[in-house]
């Protein structure tokens, strides 16, 4: 195991034991897949430099040491009133929405089941992506927040994508050969032949 992978397995301990303990009452169907959780949050860590993951790390040990569970202080701010934000934390917003907008256009199919990217198109029962990518990095620490806006200001000057990298990670984890290869069994389950193939689509990231 090398240092990202360590840095990411001490980050997915402390998340799914707090993801887990979310509400001490009411357990949600999410909760009770955990294997999920991991696939989905480890696609999302990847892409990260070791330095920024090391940073998250610390801001999850700081906020269990104090009692704090930073799982459920997200989901809170999902749905409470937008709190004051800094520049970081809004270029991030900015390159992710960018981002995901792309995968939109790009892969129908494989995003028919995705969060909707902004609060006028959520539908009931969905926190849109942009909401939730807001309630998570007001979680993160102001160097947490520094580091990972380097990070993907770094990745769009070389031409990447980060949601095209998550979710490369997740299709291909569920047995797909890339985004494309999704993208088209998808299409074909969608607009089915007689002998189309028989697919599932990938689970929307947590």
């Amino acid at each position: 195991m090398d240092e990202k992978d360590r840095l990411i397995e001490a980050i997915l301990e402390i998340e799914l034991r707090m993801f887990l303990t979310v509400n001490p009452v009411l357990t949600s169907a999410c909760q009770e897949d955990p294997k999920g959780f991991r696939l989905h949050r480890r696609a999302q860590f990847l892409p990260w430099a070791e330095e920024t993951l090391a940073s998250y790390l610390e801001d999850l040990r700081a906020a269990d040491g104090r009692g704090e569970n930073l799982m459920r202080r997200k989901y809170a701010l999902m749905q409470g009133p937008r709190a004051e934000s800094g520049p970081d934390l809004e270029e991030i917003v900015r390159l992710e929405m960018e981002w995901q907008r792309a995968m939109f256009r790009d892969y129908p199919a494989l995003m028919g089941g995705a969060r909707p990217l902004t609060d006028d198109r959520t539908r009931a029962e969905m926190t849109s992506f942009e909401t939730y990518t807001r309630g998570e990095l007001e979680t993160y620490s102001p160097r947490t927040l520094e580091l990972l806006r380097r990070d993907l200001a770094a990745m769009r000057a070389r031409g990447e994508s980060l949601s095209e990298k998550i979710y490369d990670r997740l299709v291909r984890a569920l047995g797909y050969a890339s985004l494309a290869d999704a993208e088209q069994k998808l299409q074909a389950r969608i607009n089915p032949r007689a002998d189309g193939p028989h697919v599932v689509s990938p689970a929307r990231p947590k």
